[in-house]
């Protein structure tokens, strides 16, 4: 797990999950809630680490925690620290899960978490789905999406991508691309849809430089004309997370926050996803793509105690 140490929450070292536990009835004990002895304690604490304090809190007090947090809590503050306490893999399950079974299918959500995890995470991701819901997650996002946009979910979702660098087929896979968009009048999308789903980020990156030197485009400027609505976003994020999933988030991130309002269920599920694994990385990007700080642009943007907590996993500023 070495991109794991990319993130800014780290493993608490002198951690005990029994003192925790207490520390955080006391805190809801009682009239009133200390919410910031709550935030302080949970962003300071890895998600295993978490989940211990959730079984010592069981054991002490036959309560569970993240019932009694649901109770004290409200509002954005109470989402995220749910968000925090909730492991990895189910976290992405209950996800997908809100995306498809809502009013309406999330698509946002859809393609953020099937561009962006590896194929092993997929693979993980559908056996919890299947375990939690008895469903398969590979039906339920077929039966609530269509035309190509469905076909390239479908694909990912067989977390089967080839690895390494083909060198053989660089050539052919940028000719193909340019054959199927620019060259033709209309769109082949399937062509785009099988080369950007089952290449490996390696190879697709070397496949964006020989495009480029064929068509003269980036292959973003080439999608963004060539199709539209979900396939778009979906190819878009796959070309993103190919060149770099940090970058991909930190720009995420920042159209959550830009302009009037705030997609605060984005913003939420990158900063708790992504809190030990590439936030750094993700910061890092956010400083060198946009006029200002990941930390700057969350103070900016939020409020009271879900403002603090989002501070705290952010870890610092990068001005």
């Amino acid at each position: 797990m070495l991109q794991a140490s990319r993130g800014t929450v780290k493993p608490s070292l002198n951690f005990n999950a029994t003192s925790d536990a207490e520390m955080l009835y006391k805190a809801m004990k009682g009239i009133g809630t200390d919410e910031d002895a709550i935030l302080q304690l949970l962003t300071a604490r890895s998600n295993a680490q978490r989940q211990d304090i959730k079984t010592a809190y069981k054991t002490l007090f036959g309560k569970d925690l993240i019932d009694n947090l649901k109770g004290e809590l409200g509002g954005k503050f109470e989402t995220l620290i749910v968000g925090l306490m909730t492991p990895p893999i189910a976290y992405d399950v209950t996800s997908l899960r809100n995306a498809i079974k809502g009013a309406g299918t999330d698509e946002k959500v859809l393609v953020e978490i099937l561009a962006s995890r590896t194929p092993e995470q997929v693979k993980e991701i559908i056996s919890a789905y299947r375990q939690e819901y008895d469903d398969n997650l590979e039906e339920d996002v077929s039966g609530d999406t269509s035309g190509h946009f469905k076909r390239l979910l479908v694909i990912l979702l067989q977390a089967n991508k080839q690895t390494g660098i083909q060198n053989g087929n660089i050539e052919s896979d940028a000719q193909a691309l340019f054959k199927a968009g620019e060259e033709k009048f209309g769109t082949d999308e399937q062509s785009f849809v099988t080369i950007l789903g089952n290449r490996s980020a390696e190879h697709l990156r070397k496949v964006f430089d020989a495009y480029m030197k064929m068509s003269g485009y980036e292959m973003e400027e080439s999608i963004k004309r060539e199709t539209s609505g979900g396939l778009r976003d979906l190819l878009l994020a796959v070309v993103k997370c190919a060149r770099s999933v940090p970058a991909y988030f930190a720009e995420t991130l920042y159209y959550a926050m830009k302009g009037a309002g705030t997609d605060d269920n984005t913003l939420i599920r990158v900063m708790v996803s992504r809190s030990e694994v590439d936030l750094l990385d993700i910061r890092t990007e956010f400083r060198r793509m946009f006029a200002c700080s990941l930390l700057s642009m969350i103070k900016g943007d939020t409020g009271g105690d879900y403002r603090k907590a989002l501070v705290l996993l952010c870890g610092g500023d990068d001005a």
